[in-house]
């Protein structure tokens, strides 16, 4: 065993004594397993639940190897694609999990307003506090009362391309949003093809890459104070800051001479799949630009290059990626998302799983597995397994980027996840767009 493993070893057994010696002195603990008589908690198991499933949650549950090792806790991760649907059922049926790691802060609100979420210890506070900036554990936060640490993050805002085409067409990467529009017109001019390419549909979710699009333009054009407004809904949709938005992505999306390449008019954009096939077409050069996150590098894992390679993600590579510009260039601001870890088990297994989930040394070993960064400060970038992904953990690590939540999914989920998702389907199938604004609008009467 390594020094630093040992020291793990020592903290982990420290928390844990501390743990059972409070639940001793309250009486009784709520979920989940209790330690044992001893104070021990070796052997208890700790039920966690969420969305991440396939390869994601391979690698999470691999994330907990050397923790179970040290602590003698197993940790039992269970992935499922219902889950944002499923989780206040549980809930609300007395059979939720020991933690819970949710994806959006509308749901983690609505789930603390059950009452049955457990406030955040003193120990995993103090790791947010350290760790990671205040529009973070603000997230985590309910009317001052902190509940939830952050764990993994994803850089929002990435507009995909092959820099071998951009070399070969004498092009390089936009750095504000008129020479985006220069530089669309530049590749038009030379391949005679619709640049961009995108794809809206995501079965029962269809709609939300159009609200990325969105909320990139509302924070790059209006700013954060605006886009917090309107994220806060005190800012209507109906809004002319809001509908400037709109209008600079329809100058791409709503083009059919910009979109939809490779797939068909305009309206394919919503029967196309938002991952793999994107990111298939511009592996292989079909689509000269999208628009997606920065999960995409996971998808061209599988994608394959014109002549068949896997394409190699990387500055002087097969495909890379600029941030989204705005009006001015040398400006950061950025939108993202990341999950929070919420409890509904007070016992003292769980409370050790918590606080390590908290830690750098958990970021440091999800991320090292591969596909995934963290905004966790004391994580170290350079484990990310790919040059983008390091610069892109390197940008939600500083504390001066201008950083903030996916908007859609501060809201209430009758908007966030239903009239903003279904106004963007309806947008890219040619309603006019005051009318999708107001119709968007009217999610907050449901």
């Amino acid at each position: 065993m390594t020094a630093l493993r040992s020291r793990r070893r020592h903290g982990y057994i420290a928390l844990g004594l501390t743990a059972v010696a409070a639940l001793t002195l309250a009486g009784c603990a709520e979920g989940g397993d209790e330690g044992g008589d001893s104070g021990s908690v070796e052997g208890e198991t700790v039920e966690i639940a969420g969305g991440i499933t396939g390869s994601e949650a391979e690698n999470l549950q691999k994330t907990f190897e050397q923790f179970e090792e040290d602590t003698g806790i197993t940790v039992n991760y269970t992935g499922d694609k219902g889950f944002e649907g499923n989780i206040v059922t549980k809930v609300a049926g007395g059979s939720a999990p020991d933690i819970a790691i949710v994806p959006q802060p509308g749901l983690f609100r609505s789930l603390v307003e059950t009452g049955e979420v457990k406030e955040g210890t003193a120990e995993v506070e103090a790791n947010v506090d350290e760790y990671w900036s205040s529009i973070w554990k603000d997230t985590g936060s309910v009317d001052g009362t902190f509940y939830a640490a952050p764990m993994l993050a994803n850089l929002k805002g990435y507009v995909w391309y092959s820099p071998k085409s951009f070399a070969e067409w004498g092009v390089e990467p936009a750095t504000t949003w008129d020479e985006l529009i220069t530089l669309t017109d530049t590749i038009r001019e030379k391949t005679g093809e619709p640049p961009w390419c995108a794809g809206f549909f995501s079965e029962a979710a269809s709609g939300w890459p159009g609200t990325d699009w969105v909320e990139d333009l509302v924070l790059r054009q209006a700013g954060p104070d605006v886009y917090d407004s309107w994220a806060a809904g005190d800012t209507p949709f109906t809004d002319p800051d809001i509908e400037a938005a709109f209008d600079s992505v329809g100058e791409i999306l709503l083009n059919p001479d910009y979109v939809n390449a490779g797939f068909g008019d305009v309206k394919s954009i919503n029967s196309t799949a938002f991952g793999d096939p994107i990111a298939a077409a511009v592996a292989n050069g079909t689509c000269a630009l999208t628009h997606q996150a920065s999960f995409l590098t996971a998808n061209f894992l599988t994608a394959k290059t014109a002549d068949g390679a896997t394409p190699e993600v990387g500055p002087d590579g097969d495909v890379y990626a600029f941030l989204l510009p705005g009006p001015e260039a040398g400006e950061l601001a950025v939108e993202g998302g990341g999950e929070l870890v919420t409890a509904f088990s007070d016992d003292a297994a769980t409370q050790q799983v918590l606080e390590f989930m908290s830690t750098p040394e958990f970021a440091d070993a999800r991320v090292k597995l591969g596909g995934a960064i963290s905004a966790n400060t004391g994580a170290d970038p350079t484990l990310a397994s790919s040059e983008f992904l390091t610069e892109a953990m390197k940008i939600v690590q500083d504390q001066n980027t201008v950083f903030r939540f996916d908007a859609s999914d501060l809201m209430p989920a009758t908007v966030g996840s239903g009239s903003f998702w279904r106004g963007m389907v309806d947008w890219i199938d040619g309603k006019p767009t005051p009318q999708v604004l107001s119709d968007i609008q009217a999610g907050y009467q449901d």
